[in-house]
Parts: C-alpha cells; structure tokens; sequence
C-alpha cells in the first residue's frame, strides 16, 4: 500500500517547475513595463488574443471549394480530434473574419457575438474549443497573461478580482507618455497589426 510520501513523490514527477514560475509570475510594474517593452503582444485585447491563438494553428484549402479555409484549431488536434467540427468551413471562417475584424478594431469588437443554430449544429463544441483552446495558449510565452494585486502591509496580495492587465494602474493623464515610453524605438513596419 502506498504511504503518503509516495504518492506526493509520484505527483511531484509529472510536475515542471519552470513552467509553473512562468505561470505564476510575480513581478514588479516596472519589471511589468520591461515585459511591455520587449513583448508588446501581452497587452493585447481579447479579440486580438483570441484571433491569434486561432492562427497559431494554421490554415489549410478545404478540397473543392475555391476561397475556403479551413483552420485547423477547429480540427482539435490537441485530443486528436475529439471534438472536431467539420462540415461548416464557411461559417467558421465567418466566425473567425468577426474575430479578425474586432481584433484589427473594425467596430465588430462592440458588438455581441451570437452563435445561432439548430440543435446539434456544434455550437457549444465551438464555446468548448474556444475555452480549452484559451486555456493553453495562456499558459503558452506567446500567449501569456498579466494582472496586478496590491501588497498588504502583512506581505498578503490582494489579487484583482477582474484580472485586469496591469496598465490600467497608469493614470489618463500619463498613458501618452507611458505609450511613448513603451513604444521608443520601435518599427511600426514590423508591428503586428494591432
């Protein structure tokens, strides 16, 4: 019979603590502003996130029909296509164009997003993949995520309920000097897109 050493042993195993520190950073603003900084992407919007974790899949021709793409995100290659959605190439291409259109702030990203269908038609399977997909890719250096807490005077944090991204701290009357600050030197030829 196993003790209780063993099993903590056995658990500790499977366990990265390199990737648990990445995960559960804790660092200063000014350290935060030096991310910022070097990696603008963390201070992307939802959609912005959303769309990219989508393309960081890639895309591929749908066989016969000329103008479609297929996004393999859908195809849920991280369970081996368990919960494939196949069969509606074009209305998740339409779905995905909404979410390039918000994260380029065409105006789409100020407006509900509304997945209509009939029953079966795999639109929870969809809500699923988005979800488990976000999961991954935040816990991923591409798609890492940020917020702040405050430090008690007994050294406890008070994490922010909302997660809010740490630039939200900056007062209004500083963010143009902070912007500049965090965008010196960069090319806005090389840039992202957003």
């Amino acid at each position: 019979m196993e003790n209780g050493r063993s099993i903590l042993n056995q658990i500790s195993s499977q366990l990265n603590a390199d990737s648990f520190l990445q995960e559960h950073w804790q660092g200063s603003f000014e350290e935060y502003l030096d991310i910022v900084r070097q990696d603008p992407r963390v201070t992307r919007t939802a959609f912005q996130r959303v769309y990219d974790m989508i393309m960081s899949y890639g895309t591929y021709p749908v066989e016969g029909k000329k103008g479609l793409l297929r996004y393999r995100f859908f195809d849920d290659p991280v369970n081996d296509g368990k919960d494939g959605i196949f069969g509606l190439s074009k209305p998740l291409m339409e779905l995905v164009n909404v979410f390039k259109s918000a994260a380029l702030k065409y105006g789409s990203e100020r407006r509900v997003l509304l997945l209509h269908g009939p029953v079966g038609s795999s639109k929870s399977t969809i809500a699923r993949l988005l979800k488990q997909g976000l999961e991954r890719y935040s816990r991923t250096e591409e798609g890492a995520l940020y917020s702040f807490g405050w430090k008690e005077e007994d050294g406890t944090i008070l994490w922010d309920p909302m997660n809010g991204d740490p630039l939200q701290l900056v007062p209004l009357v500083n963010r143009k000097e902070i912007c500049d600050y965090l965008n010196a030197g960069r090319d806005p030829d090389t840039d992202t897109g957003y």
